[in-house]
C-alpha cells in the first residue's frame, strides 16, 4: 500500500511539474495573413518584404507602391469602402497554355517534354517569376495558366515562350496584362 502511495504521489508531481512547463508556441502556418491597416495583406512568408528590416514595422502601401514602381511595376491604389483600408493593385501578366500546331509527339517524347514543362514551371517559380501555375480540368484548347509576376510583357512573353512544350510547339502562349490586389491568398 505504501509503495502504491508513493507511486502515485511520485507520477503526481511528475505530471504537476510537465503541465507546469512552458509551451512552446508552434511557428505560425505560413499560409497565414497579416492584416495591418493601410498596409497591404501580405502572407507570413512575405512578411519581410512587407517590413522595415530596420524599424521591424509594416511598410505602407505608399512605400510598397514606390518600391514595385522603381522596379518597373505598373500599380494603382483604392480605397475599399466597406473596410476603409488602402487596396494595393498590382499588374501581372496571365499566361494562357494553348494546345500547339505540334501535337504528333509519340508517348515517350511528350512525357518527356511533360517532365521538362513542370521543371520549368517549377524554375520560374522558384526564381519568383512565376506565382501560380496549373492544368485546366477539361480537355479544351486551353491547357494550363500561368501568371507571371514581372515588371513587363515583354519579359513574360519571353520567359513563357523559354518553356520546352512551346519551343517544341506542342504548345503556344497567349499573354494578357492582369490586375490583383497585392498579397490577397487564393481561398
Amino acid at each position: 500500500m505504501v509503495i502504491m502511495k508513493k507511486t502515485v504521489l511520485f507520477l503526481s508531481i511528475i505530471g504537476l511539474f510537465y503541465n507546469c512547463k512552458e509551451k512552446v508556441k508552434p511557428i505560425q502556418d505560413i499560409s497565414e495573413t497579416v492584416v495591418i491597416k493601410d498596409t497591404v495583406k501580405a502572407p507570413v512568408a512575405e512578411k519581410l518584404d512587407a517590413l522595415d528590416v530596420i524599424t521591424n514595422t509594416p511598410k505602407t502601401i505608399k512605400q510598397i507602391k514606390a518600391e514595385l514602381t522603381a522596379k518597373g511595376f505598373k500599380t494603382f491604389d483604392y480605397v475599399d469602402k466597406t473596410t476603409k483600408d488602402t487596396v494595393l493593385m498590382q499588374q501581372y501578366f496571365m499566361a494562357f497554355l494553348k494546345s500547339g500546331p505540334i501535337r504528333g509527339q509519340n508517348e515517350e517524347e511528350a512525357a518527356d517534354l511533360q517532365e521538362q514543362h513542370l521543371a520549368h514551371l517549377k524554375k520560374m517559380y522558384d526564381l519568383g517569376y512565376a506565382d501560380i501555375s496549373g492544368p485546366f480540368g477539361d480537355e479544351g484548347n486551353i491547357r494550363g495558366v500561368t501568371i507571371y509576376n514581372v515588371p513587363t510583357l515583354k519579359m513574360a512573353d519571353s520567359l513563357a515562350n523559354s518553356d520546352p512544350m512551346v519551343q517544341a510547339g506542342r504548345l503556344e502562349i497567349e499573354i494578357h496584362p492582369w490586375w490583383a490586389a497585392k498579397g490577397f491568398l487564393l481561398r
